[in-house]
């Protein structure tokens, strides 16, 4: 129940980042794993596909945790 507790919030909060907000925690993220995006795919993408790729990013490195 602890990792779907933990999908929900961290979807939720995410809901509410704007896509400045998200690019940075994209471009900062510190994980078991690297993330590498161009500028230029972070201007093109879309909100909802960053958002996608920054929960994924998130549930993955806690369940590695």
């Amino acid at each position: 129940m602890a990792a779907r507790e933990y999908f929900e919030q961290a979807a939720a909060s995410i809901t509410v980042l704007d896509k400045e907000e998200i690019k940075k925690r994209l471009k900062n993220f510190k994980g078991r794993f690297n993330l590498d995006f161009t500028e230029d795919y972070l201007n093109n993408a879309s909100l909802e596909r960053l958002r996608h790729i920054l929960l994924a990013a998130l549930i993955t490195a806690k369940g590695r945790s």
